[in-house]
């Protein structure tokens, strides 16, 4: 395996940290050509002193003069502003580009990534979920790959592997069920942020964290595997597995299922993108299986978690509803966040967006930031109709 060059999109984030750290351990495999940040812009530099990349991207303007002062001076290019992170492919060089980014914002870049004719090793679901057949469709146009770095879709991808000759019969999907499996669906008006924050098994951020909570994000999942692995989204079914070992299944026609399994960590599905189509002996350690001898699965409590049946509904409608389920969910669970509303109002939100929402068949770039941003706007208008 020849040495590739990498660049990471939201190197400051959970899987842009996780990202550098497989990379550290395999000099002679990977070196970093690029990186981008948001505006963590001390991480930023200490990451960028230690990998000595080509050029970095600090999205926050008002941090470029700190990061350019320290950076220029060791030879390292310094862009600032959203439309260098979009333009992130014409910096430097690049055979594959992990994409960490969290939430919409990360949408533009994996766009402008594919008409670069860039591999991606996309962890920002998002992308799919917004504009997925565009997406897909535009990177068969300009041959690239997009690899799967998700847990689920990883373990679909490795499970796949060899199968291109028969017939899926279904996809499993598998989810922990989040902090609040046990709770009754009075518990759940009066979660807080703090509670919903601490997931029992995953180390993430706190917008993946709330979707993982409330389910979306298995609902978004669905979406991502639809469209990566050509199925129907009534072939695509979620068990609750607790453990978090077992990362997803493939069931095929004669009725073999077949699992991936390991710790919950981000690090395999990462070095598994990284260097496809080969293994490396990781550094995780052995699996335990004395440590893991039970491993149970539940049914999902769809009255209890509605925004999994509502991501599951935006997917069959199709088109820009799936932006509009998109935006009205990051609307919602910021407004959580900051305590502005209760956490069984994500669902409500989202549910009074995509009935206002009048679909657009086959919605372009253009179309689809226009959705994001309307979408927003219809849903901060309802959430202070239950504020008040």
């Amino acid at each position: 395996m020849k040495q590739k060059k990498i660049g990471i999109l939201g190197s400051t984030g959970s899987i842009g940290t996780q990202a550098l750290e497989v990379i550290k351990d395999y000099p002679e495999l990977f070196s970093v050509e690029a990186l981008s940040a948001g505006n963590n812009a001390d991480l930023l530099i200490k990451q960028a002193l230690e990998f000595n990349p080509n050029a970095v991207v600090i999205a926050d303007k008002s941090k470029y003069r700190y990061v350019a002062d320290i950076l220029q001076a060791k030879g390292i290019k310094v862009y600032t502003g959203a439309e260098s992170v979009n333009k992130f492919c014409d910096v430097a060089e690049m055979d594959l580009i992990v994409h960490g980014i969290t939430g919409f914002a990360g949408f533009s870049p994996t766009y402008y990534a594919i008409l670069a004719g860039k591999n991606i090793a996309l962890a920002n679901k998002e992308s799919l979920v917004v504009g997925g057949e565009m997406i897909i469709e535009l990177s068969r146009q300009h041959k690239t790959a997009i690899l799967p770095v998700d847990s689920e879709h990883s373990a679909i991808f490795q499970c796949l592997q060899g199968e291109h000759i028969n017939r899926i019969e279904r996809l499993i999907l598998t989810a922990s069920g989040g902090p609040f499996r046990n709770f009754t669906s009075l518990d759940l008006e009066s979660v807080t942020p703090e509670m919903a924050l601490k997931h029992p098994t995953w180390n993430m951020g706190a917008k993946i964290t709330i979707d993982s909570a409330s389910l979306v994000n298995k609902g978004f999942e669905i979406i991502e595997a639809k469209l990566l692995f050509d199925i129907d989204v009534d072939n695509i079914d979620v068990v609750i597995h607790p453990q978090s070992i077992i990362h997803s299944m493939v069931e095929f026609e004669d009725g073999s299922i077949k699992a991936q399994m390991g710790y919950p960590s981000m690090k395999l599905p990462i070095q598994y993108a990284l260097t496809y189509p080969y293994r490396v002996k990781s550094n995780n350690g052995a699996f335990d299986f004395s440590k893991a001898a039970n491993l149970s699965f539940e049914q999902v409590d769809n009255k209890k978690f509605p925004c999994l049946n509502l991501a599951k509904e935006a997917c069959k409608i199709g088109g820009s509803m799936t932006a509009a389920l998109n935006a009205a969910n990051e609307t919602a669970v910021y407004a959580f966040l900051n305590k502005q509303i209760k956490f069984t109002d994500i669902a409500k939100i989202i549910e009074n967006a995509m009935e206002k929402h009048q679909v657009i068949s086959n919605p372009s770039y253009e179309d689809l930031l226009g959705v994001d941003e309307e979408t927003r706007i219809l849903a901060t208008q309802f959430q202070l109709t239950i504020d008040s």
